[in-house]
């Protein structure tokens, strides 16, 4: 036989130790806002199951509606929590408002109109609204096709919970009793289930924080701590990616090598601070003459590389000289102490003799990148094993160069 008192007790010990694990991963994650959802329901719904074991013991309804209010409030706390997650503003005015109304539904029916089934029915709208209203985000496909396994877990534990809501409402219309006051061995089971179901949602709650968190890790370990551009892991990855497609497709794509002209006299002169802010101030000049979906990484010092998907060698010469003559207009425009940023830079294109050897392409930029600085630093060459037999004028009247 199951004992609702202890069953009882074991809910409030339950969410207790939830709450804590929550308190626990707010402090040591202060940006991670669903936590402080999460963890405001596991205390508050500490607190409405205790005042709903303080009503088996004292007659007075003052406790059932407190544990009522609490148990609903939970409900709304870990909707908001949902919403907050998947970075949705987080309903205030309806979980209010649902809360309100089912409070005020169940004061009505316990003091106005006395009525068991309707005060129960209330009960039980105010606990399933906010749940079913979080189930499209937990169970939406999200845009890039990763399934967070917690999210989905959340979703059918919550589909679970409404069910037996669902049952307890139809039984409560039905003539039966499955209220806390009545107690009996249905009413146990139910707690029994819905105290299992309540430890299972949060720890999936906690799968998806860890998903979240170790996908952070993963950004983290490939971008460039100083100028939050890709660094050199992520761009072997995007290269060795770009060269299997390319071998499979035969279509080719090019790479641009960048460095920074004079840099070591600038850190010499100015300081590393100087350094650095010229390093990200040439990360957002260079940005704003990329296209969506070219991508830049640092990949060391003042070396940077561009990937540029499906382009031909003039194209890669085209953005090329729109990067330099931005660093160009930006360096006339410098006065005062302000530090002008000269670059060069070489351009190579993927062919068949490159297959799934990414470092054959880095080999070819840095030659066409030797030959820039060569020629005087501040110019972009590209590497043509086949030269055409006149050199190919750029936009601002100067020689694009071909290297063998």
């Amino acid at each position: 036989m199951l004992n609702v008192p202890t069953l009882w007790t074991v809910f409030v010990v339950n969410f207790l130790a939830l709450g804590l694990i929550w308190a626990y991963v707010t402090r040591s994650y202060p940006k991670f806002a669903a936590a402080r959802f999460w963890m405001a329901s596991a205390f508050v719904g500490a607190a409405g199951a205790m005042a709903a074991l303080i009503r088996l013991f004292v007659a007075s309804p003052v406790p059932l509606l407190i544990g009522a209010t609490g148990i609903i409030a939970a409900s709304c706390f870990a909707a908001m929590g949902i919403q907050r997650f998947f970075d949705r503003p987080v309903s205030w005015r309806v979980m209010a408002a649902t809360g309100i109304i089912s409070i005020g539904s169940v004061v009505f029916f316990m003091v106005g109109f006395e009525h068991m089934q309707l005060r129960m029915l209330s009960y039980t709208i105010g606990q399933a609204l906010p749940l079913v209203l979080s189930l499209r985000l937990l169970l939406l496909l999200p845009p890039e096709g990763h399934v967070n396994p917690g999210a989905r877990l959340a979703g059918i534990v919550i589909i679970t919970i409404i069910a037996i809501f669902l049952a307890r409402a139809v039984g409560n219309l039905l003539g039966h009793d499955f209220s806390a006051v009545a107690g009996g061995q249905t009413h146990a089971v139910m707690v029994l289930g819905l105290l299992f179901l309540s430890m299972t949602l949060n720890f999936g709650f906690l799968l998806m924080a860890m998903d979240r968190l170790r996908g952070e890790v993963a950004d983290l370990a490939l971008l460039d701590d100083l100028t939050g551009v890709a660094n050199r892991r992520h761009l072997l990855q995007r290269l060795s990616e770009e060269c299997a497609r390319s071998e499979r497709s035969g279509e080719p794509f090019s790479l641009l090598v960048i460095d920074l002209d004079g840099f070591k006299t600038i850190n010499d002169t100015h300081g590393h601070a100087a350094g650095d802010a010229c390093l990200q101030h040439f990360t957002l000049m260079a940005q704003t003459r990329l296209r969506p979906g070219d991508m830049l990484a640092r990949t060391g010092g003042d070396e940077f590389c561009v990937v540029l998907p499906s382009s031909s060698l003039r194209e890669a010469a085209a953005i090329a000289r729109r990067v330099l003559e931005v660093c160009r207009r930006d360096a006339a425009a410098c006065n005062g102490n302000d530090i002008p940023i000269a670059i060069s830079i070489g351009a190579a294109q993927w062919d068949p003799g490159i297959g799934q050897f990414p470092d054959r392409l880095i080999a070819h930029a840095d030659h066409a990148l030797y030959a820039a600085k060569k020629n005087g630093k501040n110019d972009f060459a590209v590497y043509d094993p086949a030269p055409p037999l006149s050199p190919e004028l750029n936009g601002t009247g100067e020689a694009a160069h071909h290297f063998a």
